[in-house]
């Protein structure tokens, strides 16, 4: 089964809103966007560089596809993330889109839990036929993933930022779930990247001194 990781900038409190431009997504009157850009630097920008590498597919909402296809085909041909999400095959879950023109585009129809589920089972163009799907961005389809137990490994990027309100990562549909630290670094910015694997259930215990817990 291919693995299916979210990679999702968002604020030391949890918001995800907008991060990339003012314009980005201004949904609910959202007056923030563009709050990661002033922590970008050399250092995280080669590490988000070496994860879309590991992309043999991704997978886009509706709003983040429509960003990505007019912005990425502008980039330099040498531009290592331009070059890789201008090639690589892209699925879009939308319920307005008729068509999709971006090069290696293909409009997911139906269910989309459902779509996905089939997507994981297919081969990739991985060596071993399995690859790695990434979801960038697309908030909406991330709370759908997350609902249906879909996503394998979160790639959470946390800036050292507190937005206030906006969407957040881990909405009402979230299912309760343990997860596993697979990698933890910072940048010189102070942007903290952490990705996780799924574990089985949520645990439960006590604590205190009467538990030995303490």
């Amino acid at each position: 089964m291919r693995k299916l990781m979210v990679t999702t900038f968002v604020s030391l409190d949890g918001v995800m809103q907008g991060p990339g431009g003012a314009d980005e997504d201004r949904d609910g009157g959202f007056e923030h966007g563009g709050w990661s850009v002033p922590h970008f630097g050399a250092d995280l920008i080669e590490r988000m560089t070496t994860v879309v590498r590991r992309a043999d597919a991704l997978l886009l909402g509706r709003r983040t596809y429509d960003i990505f296809a007019a912005t990425w085909p502008l980039a330099e041909a040498d531009d290592p993330i331009g070059s890789k999400m201008n090639g690589v095959r892209k699925y879009v879950a939308s319920r307005t889109l008729d068509t999709v023109s971006w090069q290696n585009s293909t409009l997911l129809t139906g269910d989309v839990a459902e779509a996905v589920r089939v997507l994981k089972q297919e081969s990739g163009d991985g060596d071993d036929g399995g690859g790695e799907i990434q979801v960038h961005g697309s908030g909406d389809l991330i709370q759908t993933l997350i609902e249906h137990d879909l996503v394998d490994e979160f790639h959470v990027v946390v800036f050292p930022v507190l937005v206030g309100s906006g969407k957040r990562l881990f909405g009402r549909g979230t299912v309760p779930a343990g997860l596993r630290l697979l990698d933890t670094a910072s940048s010189d910015s102070g942007v903290v990247i952490s990705t996780y694997a799924r574990a089985g259930e949520l645990g439960y215990g006590a604590m205190g001194p009467e538990t030995g817990n303490w």
